[in-house]
């Protein structure tokens, strides 16, 4: 049983033509139950949005898929019953599950989540650790309960944070399969019986809100670590952001280039010293960053000198 929201990559990988089998080493995938549009089973995509990659992945295997509104209505229950599922597989989850949903498979149900639990519960984690300056990265198979990503843990993953590392490198790069191995391993250890119930240590915990273009936006005024981890841990998403003639602008790709003397500065917070044809350059409170691609509002990701020339930038202007 699968269950997912948009970005539930290690599931959607797991369900590729010709890989549903290895998902369950000889096990069968019955039904795909994923993220949810109010309306019946399968329920339609609202029109112009794009397919929930986990159903198309799902129909693409010919398995049926169900789309409830609510994990928390008795009928769904009784639906989910019906298919006899041995197993419940979730990635990422948006809707509260109640165990009453989650127990009804026999071995129960196992999820991912993107951070070495009990740190960084919550639908951001992967953004917050680079924010936050974690030099260490991880993902965790748990067994879901009521609580959120409180369950016990069934097994872990970790890779390091490097100092260019972004929220896209981070979980496309090696989170990504390396999700995809742990939970097919998870599977395994389900079938042969040996998958472990770790207890979370629950004073060690941390929960940090979801990361959003309220959380993104960049104060030069702030030193260069700050601001870097801010750029890097929001690329691709949502994007950290100022303002430019009071219009938002999203910065990504930002080489940090911290001050050795007052010349490293010699400028006012926020204010672009250089124009060239690989990016531009602007001031932070220890330092300047060079910028090498933009999005301005409404737009797509350009090149840094292309924002430049179309928005007619100047040496001298200044972000808010």
């Amino acid at each position: 049983m699968l269950r997912s929201r948009v970005c539930s990559a290690p599931l959607r990988a797991a369900l590729r033509p010709g890989q549903v089998r290895k998902f369950g080493r000889g096990l069968k995938c019955v039904s795909s139950f994923t993220a949810s549009r109010p309306s019946a089973r399968p329920a339609p995509e609202k029109e112009g949005a794009k397919i929930d990659p986990l159903k198309e992945a799902a129909l693409a295997a010919k398995l049926p898929v169900y789309q409830p509104a609510s994990y928390k209505d008795p009928k769904v229950w009784e639906e989910f019953k019906a298919l006899k599922p041995d197993l419940q597989v979730m990635a990422f989850v948006t809707l509260f599950v109640p165990e009453d949903f989650l127990n009804i498979p026999t071995h129960g149900s196992i999820q991912y989540h993107p951070s070495l639990l009990p740190a960084y519960r919550g639908a951001s984690a992967i953004n917050w650790q680079i924010i936050k300056g974690e030099k260490e990265a991880g993902l965790s198979i748990f067994w879901p309960d009521n609580g959120l990503d409180t369950g016990d843990i069934l097994t872990t993953r970790k890779t390091p944070i490097g100092p260019t590392d972004t929220l896209g490198t981070v979980y496309f790069d090696r989170l990504f399969p390396m999700g995809v191995e742990a939970m097919l391993e998870g599977v395994d250890l389900v079938k042969a019986g040996k998958a472990p119930r770790i207890k979370q240590d629950h004073a060690k915990a941390t929960y940090e809100g979801k990361c959003g273009p309220g959380n993104a936006k960049i104060d030069w005024g702030k030193p260069w670590e700050q601001i870097d981890r801010l750029i890097r841990g929001c690329n691709p998403a949502p994007g950290a952001w100022c303002t430019f003639d009071g219009k938002p602008v999203k910065i990504f790709d930002a080489k940090p280039l911290p001050a050795r003397d007052p010349k490293g500065i010699a400028g006012k917070l926020g204010e672009i010293v250089a124009v060239e044809a690989d990016g531009f350059t602007v001031v932070c409170a220890d330092g300047r960053f060079k910028i090498g691609r933009v999005q301005p509002e409404g737009g797509k990701k350009i090149d840094a000198s292309e924002w430049t020339k179309s928005a007619n930038v100047a040496v001298g202007a200044r972000f808010a």
